[in-house]
């Protein structure tokens, strides 16, 4: 398969959404001719700072759930199992739904969350669906076990998912939660080497993440 390169897209797009804290854009932080990367890289909190490192753990977590999704597809692609699956997607939201109260989570949100992840992964496996059809030479050579191999994997990330969800509750409530998503989507794009199609997918991972606000 080809190798995720990171492009542009997402970058781009964090910049263009105005990747802001509450002093101001990042095109008018960043120095006059700075890049796209520049600017959001100097709007953007360290890494390590505590707000960003919570949301970041969230959009490491997405990235490398889409990650996944490149052997999702190559475990279905040619046969005659469907991307969507809706009793699968099903069982997943009315299995996190009920954990989601045992962590004392609202599970309505928690089952948005997830849902915009299934969604996300299914965008890339589209996506590679049609390079592969566009390209056969880049088609995989081996087809992965949904279920021995993927599924076990899935499941890891959705345990980590809930407690992050959990952990990062009151911090996804606050009025500054979507900019620091944006630039912790930004972190995580760039640390997991996303490829554009990768990036649309983490950008379609991001919707229900932040309370909603009254």
């Amino acid at each position: 398969m080809r190798p995720h390169r990171f492009g542009l897209t997402l970058i781009s797009a964090v910049a263009s959404l105005s990747v802001c804290l509450s002093a101001g854009s990042a095109s008018a932080l960043a120095p006059h001719g700075a890049s796209p990367v520049a600017a959001a890289s100097s709007a953007a909190p360290s890494r390590t700072a505590p707000g960003a490192r919570s949301l970041t753990a969230l959009t490491d977590l997405f990235a490398e759930r889409l990650l996944v999704a490149d052997k999702v597809a190559a475990a279905k692609y040619g046969t005659t199992t469907p991307i969507d699956d809706p009793v699968r997607e099903k069982a997943i939201l009315d299995d996190v739904a009920a954990r989601a109260v045992g962590l004392g989570l609202d599970p309505d949100a928690v089952t948005a969350v997830f849902r915009d992840q299934i969604e996300a992964n299914k965008l890339v496996q589209r996506g590679l669906y049609a390079r592969w059809d566009a390209h056969p030479e880049e088609r995989p050579t081996e087809r992965p076990d949904l279920v021995k191999e993927v599924r076990p994997v899935l499941d890891r990330i959705t345990t980590q998912l809930l407690s992050a969800l959990q952990e990062t509750e009151s911090l996804r409530a606050g009025a500054s939660c979507g900019p620091r998503l944006r630039v912790a989507a930004l972190w995580s794009a760039i640390g997991h080497r996303l490829d554009r199609l990768h990036g649309q997918g983490l950008e379609r991972a991001l919707p229900s993440v932040c309370a909603p606000k009254p």
